[in-house]
């Protein structure tokens, strides 16, 4: 576990969510005249839409990618200090630093519940205060799931993680005030990482202007 210090150089639906608002002239919904899946495998899995639209325009081949569900963490210690990885990823080939994140799996009770997993099981770290921040989609015109982002604040080092045969990681402590250093700097690139470090950036600011 690599703890850094000073400015940063350059290198299911879950019940917190809120209801959405609607508008009287909001676009109506598709409607969905016959679905075919092309390729079913769990990390693919490719369907194709033949869909009417409200205007009476049709679109015969409309694809759509299902994923499970995904969560991640914004995991603060007591020392005001944010919980990092660092891992390779073949889509980009880099290495960036990420928020402890993962898949939603069936045995997993909910959203939080895999959150909590994927933390433990990814940095070691476990407990303090948990909220839900945001939830968000990652491309809500061809993927199916949605990002279910929570807030652990006052997390501390619960035990040795538990790496997946294909994981390799590293663990990082960083002051939270470096975080938009990493930003700036292109050292986190993951968009669903960066909008909920975002978020939780914005909630700290009036706690620490007042």
């Amino acid at each position: 576990m690599k703890r850094h210090g000073g400015p940063a150089h350059a290198p299911r639906r879950n019940s917190a969510m809120k209801t959405r608002r609607t508008f009287p002239d909001d676009p109506r919904p598709w409607r969905v005249l016959s679905r075919e899946y092309l390729h079913r495998k769990p990390w693919l899995t490719l369907r194709q839409d033949h869909v009417r639209l409200p205007g009476g325009n049709e679109i015969g081949e409309y694809w759509v990618s299902e994923y499970p569900d995904w969560v991640n963490v914004v995991a603060i210690t007591r020392q005001d200090e944010i919980v990092l990885i660092r891992q390779y990823r073949h889509g980009i080939e880099g290495v960036h630093f990420e928020l402890p994140a993962g898949v939603v799996d069936a045995e997993d009770r909910g959203p939080d519940d895999a959150a909590r997993r994927e933390l433990r099981e990814e940095t070691g770290y476990a407990g303090g205060r948990w909220s839900h921040l945001m939830t968000v989609s990652a491309n809500p015109a061809l993927q199916s799931n949605r990002v279910h982002c929570f807030l652990a604040e006052d997390v501390e080092v619960d035990g040795p993680v538990t790496h997946e045969a294909t994981e390799d990681i590293r663990i990082h402590v960083v002051p939270v005030d470096d975080v938009i250093g990493l930003i700036d700097a292109g050292d986190m690139v993951q968009a669903l990482n960066i909008a909920p470090l975002t978020r939780y950036l914005l909630s700290r600011r009036p706690r620490r202007d007042a």
